[in-house]
C-alpha cells in the first residue's frame, strides 16, 4: 500500500492507498480487487478486502465501504453494517477506533481526512461530479460536527487518473468553467480539436485548499499509466472489457494502548 507522509506521522490514525498488487483475483481482476460490486469471485474480493482490514489492524467485518453514488451524501458511521446493506453515499465520517472507512476508485479520487487531536477521521470519494458538487466540503463539515476543526484537518489526496490520461469533451469544461471562470485553469486542449485534458487532482486539491484545510498531500500517482499497482475504468473501457477491478483506500483510529 501506499502512504501520505502528512497522515503517516499523525498519532492514533492508520491508513491506506492500497495498490491492486497483494489480493488472489484472477484474469481482468488480478490482484487485490475489492469491488464487490464487480464480477469477480466474491470470495476472492472478501479475502482481498479481509487482507486490506488486516493490514489496517480492523476485523474484516469492520472495514466499510458505501454503495458510492458520485453524490455529495456523507455518511456518520456509529456502527458497521452488511455490505448489502451499505448506505448510498461518497463520504463517511467516524470518531470510532475500531472501524476503518474505506473508499473504492479505479481511476476517480479518493481522500482520506484526519484530525488527530479531536480523534475524527473521513473518507471520500471524488470523481468528477462528486469534487464539482462538493462532497469534499460536506465531508469537512461532518467532521467539524463530530469535533474536529478545520485548522486541524489534514487531507491526503490518493492516487486517481491523472491530466495527460483525462481527455473530455467541450461540454464537460464548458460544466466547469460557467461555475467559475476561473476553472479553466484546470483545462489544457488535446490532441483533438474542440477536446481537453482535465487536472482531477489538481482540482480535487484546490477545492480542498479553498475549503481552508491548510496540509493537503497529493500523491500524484497516476491510475491510467500503471497498469502493474492501478484497476483503471478508462484504461478498461478503452480496451473493450466488461469490467474493472477497484482499489481500496482506508483510514482507521488506532486505540489507545
Amino acid at each position: 500500500m501506499l502512504t501520505a507522509n502528512a497522515l503517516e506521522t499523525l498519532s492514533h490514525v492508520r491508513h491506506g492507498f492500497f495498490t491492486r498488487q497483494g489480493g488472489i483475483s484472477k484474469g481482468i481482476y488480478e490482484g487485490l480487487n475489492c469491488g464487490l460490486g464487480s464480477d469477480d469471485d466474491k470470495g476472492a474480493v472478501i479475502e482481498n478486502r479481509a487482507r486490506v482490514a488486516a493490514s489496517l489492524g480492523v476485523a474484516r467485518q469492520n472495514l466499510l465501504t458505501v454503495h458510492q453514488i458520485h453524490s455529495a451524501d456523507v455518511i456518520h458511521v456509529t456502527d458497521p453494517w452488511l455490505y448489502e446493506e451499505a448506505p448510498k453515499g461518497d463520504a463517511m465520517v467516524t470518531t470510532r477506533t475500531d472501524i476503518a472507512l474505506g473508499i473504492l476508485a479505479a481511476d476517480c479520487t479518493p481522500v482520506l481526512f484526519a484530525d488527530a487531536e479531536a480523534r475524527v477521521i473521513g473518507a471520500a470519494h471524488a470523481g468528477w461530479k462528486g469534487a464539482f458538487t462538493g462532497v469534499l466540503e460536506a465531508t469537512i463539515k461532518a467532521m467539524i460536527d463530530l469535533g474536529a476543526r478545520r485548522e486541524r484537518i489534514i487531507a491526503a489526496v490518493g492516487p486517481c487518473i491523472s491530466r495527460e490520461a483525462y481527455e473530455v469533451g467541450p461540454e464537460f469544461r464548458d460544466r466547469f468553467v460557467d461555475a467559475d471562470t476561473r476553472h479553466d485553469v484546470w483545462f489544457t486542449p488535446s490532441a483533438r480539436e474542440r477536446h481537453f485534458m482535465f487536472d482531477l487532482t489538481g482540482y480535487v486539491a484546490h477545492r480542498l485548499s479553498a475549503a481552508e484545510i491548510e496540509t493537503v498531500a497529493r500523491l500524484d500517482r497516476c491510475t491510467y499509466a500503471d497498469e502493474t499497482k492501478f484497476f483503471s475504468y478508462r484504461r478498461t473501457t478503452h480496451r473493450g472489457e466488461t469490467d474493472y477491478g477497484r482499489q481500496m483506500s482506508a483510514i482507521t483510529l488506532i486505540p489507545d494502548a
